[in-house]
């Protein structure tokens, strides 16, 4: 019993590996996954299961230096372009388009909408020209890319796959093809495998496709999500530009996925890099104490005080207060400017708040400016031509400044 039980689970194990799609079920354009079973110097011998085998061009699986770049055993993608009906023999083509040999094949692979090798020659009025077997064909500058492409010829003396949408045999054969239909098949295909993974939380690697003002664009596979402008990084960003360009290799996690009622494009994803990156608040109480002195950028100006940059993410408030050296001022912008460089001394820190609170103490607020490599300190207590006598301390300043609070 355990011997028969053995040897049927040999036997399903074998038509496992054994299964695959009929021979007599594939029809032409339809692509197909299969082993390298032998290569000669004209052709490769593809099987697909125990029922299943074509022949393909050696010339499809070389480089353009005439290199083999598959070996016996590997698994290929492929698409059928011709089959026998007589012998079932199938001929097969790399899947990113066939190299054509006359017009029989041009037509063949605009009836079956069979993808095809062209190669770009010039650029013409509203598009480019291609040559596909021999034959001179037009691509739509609409249909050469799935974005506008303004450079069209940039393209020229590229090899490219297409698909003809227009065939029109004759003395004057009318050859009309796309190479965006086949970007959109091969996309739609990808964004298939990107829903797959796709959920709130996931980390994914992706390719920015786009810079705006509030935000970038980033290509996950097929789908696009949009890291807005605030979850780039924890500093300031004034532009996306700032931190990343076009074409750039990124990870990013997943915020939110909502569902729209646009068939192209059904679901909005947002994105960020911030989450990926460490709290700088984590552990800013290992960095800053109270009467410790620091050095940042001011960054923003409020009527009740100047905000300071001490490094990215993390932010002080010198008060209104803390900024006249004993002198009474109506707004911080009397003192300083956004993108001064100042010191300041460390008053509070109120971690769970994400709070720290700063003083610019008069003899040591400055702001820097290169000047032939050197910094040049300009003491705003002068500037503002601040009485000497107000000059302190750091101690005696505080206490002034605690007597103020107190009243």
């Amino acid at each position: 019993m355990a011997e028969h039980q053995d040897f049927a689970s040999l036997l399903s194990e074998l038509e496992r590996e054994q299964k695959g799609p009929s021979q007599q079920n594939l029809k032409v354009g339809e692509k197909v996954r299969g082993k390298i079973l032998s290569i000669t110097s004209e052709h490769a011998f593809v099987s697909f299961g125990a029922k299943s085998e074509g022949t393909m061009d050696i010339k499809a699986l070389t480089d353009g230096d005439g290199k083999l770049t598959v070996d016996v055993g590997d698994t290929i993608e492929a698409v059928v372009i011709e089959k026998d009906e007589e012998t079932g023999t199938l001929v097969l083509g790399d899947k990113g388009g066939s190299h054509l040999r006359g017009s029989a094949e041009v037509e063949n692979a605009y009836a079956n909408r069979l993808p095809v090798e062209g190669l770009v020659t010039g650029v013409t009025k509203g598009g480019v020209e291609v040559q596909i077997a021999g034959v001179r064909g037009f691509c739509p500058v609409s249909q050469l890319d799935l974005r506008y492409v303004e450079a069209m010829e940039s393209f020229v003396g590229q090899r490219l796959s297409f698909r003809i949408t227009k065939y029109e045999g004759g003395r004057r054969t009318n050859l009309v093809v796309s190479r965006r239909a086949l970007l959109e098949e091969e996309q739609r295909e990808l964004a298939e495998q990107t829903r797959s993974r796709l959920e709130v939380g996931a980390v994914m690697q992706g390719t920015v496709t786009s810079l705006k003002d509030y935000g970038a664009f980033v290509d996950l596979g097929g789908i696009e999500g949009m890291i807005h402008i605030s979850e780039l990084a924890f500093g300031h960003v004034k532009h996306p530009q700032e931190v990343l360009s076009s074409g750039q290799q990124v990870e990013v996690a997943v915020l939110r996925i909502e569902k729209t009622d646009n068939p192209r494009h059904p679901e909005k994803i947002a994105l960020s890099i911030r989450a990926l990156a460490k709290d700088p608040w984590q552990d800013a109480d290992s960095r800053y104490a109270v009467g410790m002195q620091v050095r940042g950028k001011v960054t923003r100006l409020q009527s009740f005080g100047a905000f300071i940059e001490l490094e990215p993410g993390i932010d002080g408030l010198v008060h209104i207060s803390e900024l006249g050296a004993g002198r009474r001022i109506g707004h911080p912008r009397e003192v300083l400017n956004a993108g001064d460089q100042v010191e300041a001394t460390v008053l509070s820190l109120e971690k769970d708040k994400r709070r720290i609170g700063l003083s610019l103490d008069a003899g040591r607020m400055v702001q820097m400016e290169e000047r032939g490599g050197e910094g040049v300190r300009t003491d705003f207590a002068r500037d503002n031509q601040a009485p000497e006598q107000s000059l302190g301390t750091f101690g005696e300043l505080l206490k002034e400044s605690m007597a103020k609070r107190g009243r």
